[in-house]
């Protein structure tokens, strides 16, 4: 069993149920009230994302889940083409499911496949992703020092904002749990 100050970020836990995973939380503390915990949690069968406040203290069935090294091979319209490196069996997975995962996976990028009780569920991304910038503005010289930013398109589509000396073509890595820039290669 674990409680509400046991969460962090990729915590799952059976709720109603189900197991969800723990996008988000916040210990929340008003003057003359309980202390509260504030959560964003995500269905793993169905991908939907509930905002809940729960007590704290609140007890939750602790889920483990089976992780299986996996191959992203490639996405269609609407699924996702996964190969298990262990039996090279390969399975396809709905986009919605994964959420915004889908948009740090980079063909063969190694992921883990997370499933409870064989049903697959989910994928576990590596912390951070090496993307190409594809689109941006120039920067202008003298800029290289500054702290500003400006936004860039990167080959996964994603639009993230990247400090001024960042330019087309550059290679860049991204946080895959906040989506932010970490690092120019």
């Amino acid at each position: 069993m674990v409680s509400t100050a046991d969460f962090r970020k990729g915590l799952v836990i059976e709720w109603q149920g189900a197991p969800f995973e723990v996008i988000w939380f916040q210990n929340h503390k008003m003057a003359a009230e309980e202390a509260v915990m504030r959560a964003k949690i995500r269905n793993m069968k169905t991908g939907s994302i509930i905002e809940r406040t729960f007590k704290n203290g609140e007890r939750f069935k602790d889920i483990t889940m089976r992780r299986v090294s996996s191959q992203f091979l490639y996405s269609d319209t609407d699924n996702a083409h996964f190969m298990n490196n262990e039996n090279y069996e390969q399975i396809f997975v709905p986009k919605e499911k994964l959420g915004d995962q889908v948009k740090f996976l980079s063909e063969n990028m190694e992921v883990n496949a997370l499933f409870l009780d064989d049903e697959f569920l989910s994928i576990e991304l590596p912390a951070s992703v090496t993307l190409k910038v594809t689109s941006t503005v120039p920067g202008i010289k003298g800029d290289s020092v500054s702290n500003l930013m400006k936004p860039a398109t990167v080959s996964s589509g994603i639009e993230l904002q990247v400090p001024l000396f960042v330019k087309e073509g550059d290679t860049i890595r991204v946080d895959t749990r906040t989506g932010e820039y970490l690092e120019r290669l």
